[in-house]
């Protein structure tokens, strides 16, 4: 089938009336952007011109979709909850505004049988002007020596206190030449801001603080705090003293990978 060019301001206004309600941003990109800054190991099998949609989480959309997705719905123990409650809205928006449309929806979970990610979610996010990823090349003169710092995007808005949770490649539609990559907004100029922001996330991301790098316009709930302050595998039984499942639902096993427990997935 021919690729069909469309209007990327339909696409994105489409998915905004189902998902800005629940507390979810979407941030349109092109392929192209995001595989000129990766190695071809992690390209995304699409012609440059495809159009891609990246889907952050707010922190709204703990009370205005997790909490009445677990009220009205609930979830299965052997996968994450959020995980579940982020699939079942993403899913559920993408099969009504575009019926018949093959959409590759990537989540932030899941991995390819070589146990790489589907997709990288901090690239996404910087390449669309959605949040700045701040790696450790941003640095100069970088004080610590060959030591490797993980990176991780700051949102114009909300500083930390967001979360990255799909990418949605739209097959066969592609995007006009007018359409420019937007630049991220650079929230952290300094470089004594940018050690800050790395050394908070990579030695103390426990305390969160590295979320507060700049002023935001809102934060996590304490509710929404408890839940991901809570060790994965004792999640479950906080649900449960929130009457969200039944007595005999057993814990699974988790086996989180280093970057969600630094994230708290949250």
């Amino acid at each position: 089938m021919a690729a069909s060019t469309v209007n990327v301001e339909n696409v994105t206004g489409l998915l905004e009336d189902h998902l800005s309600k629940l507390g979810f941003e979407v941030y349109p990109l092109k392929v192209g952007w995001y595989n000129s800054l990766l190695p071809a190991n992690f390209h995304l099998a699409y012609p440059d011109d495809t159009l891609a949609v990246v889907v952050l989480s707010t922190p709204s959309m703990f009370e205005q979709a997790f909490l009445p997705f677990m009220e009205q719905r609930g979830c299965q123990v052997q996968s994450d909850p959020i995980d579940q409650c982020v699939k079942h809205c993403v899913s559920s928006a993408v099969s009504q505004c575009f019926p018949g449309q093959q959409v590759d929806v990537r989540y932030d979970y899941e991995l390819l049988p070589s146990r790489k990610p589907k997709f990288l979610a901090q690239t996404a996010a910087h390449v669309s002007g959605a949040a700045f990823y701040y790696q450790q090349s941003d640095v100069t003169d970088q004080p610590w020596e060959k030591k490797k710092m993980f990176g991780v995007c700051v949102h114009p808005r909300f500083g930390g206190w967001f979360a990255i949770r799909a990418l949605l490649v739209f097959a066969g539609v592609t995007v006009g030449s007018e359409t420019k990559q937007p630049d991220p907004p650079d929230c952290v100029p300094s470089r004594e801001g940018r050690i800050q922001l790395l050394e908070a996330f990579n030695f103390h991301w426990q305390d969160w603080g590295y979320r507060d790098i700049i002023p935001p316009v809102q934060t996590y709930s304490q509710k929404q705090r408890d839940y991901f302050g809570t060790p994965p595998a004792q999640r479950f039984a906080l649900l449960k003293s929130w009457g969200f499942l039944p007595e005999e639902n057993n814990q699974p096993d988790p086996t989180p990978d280093t970057q969600s427990q630094m994230s708290g997935h949250g």
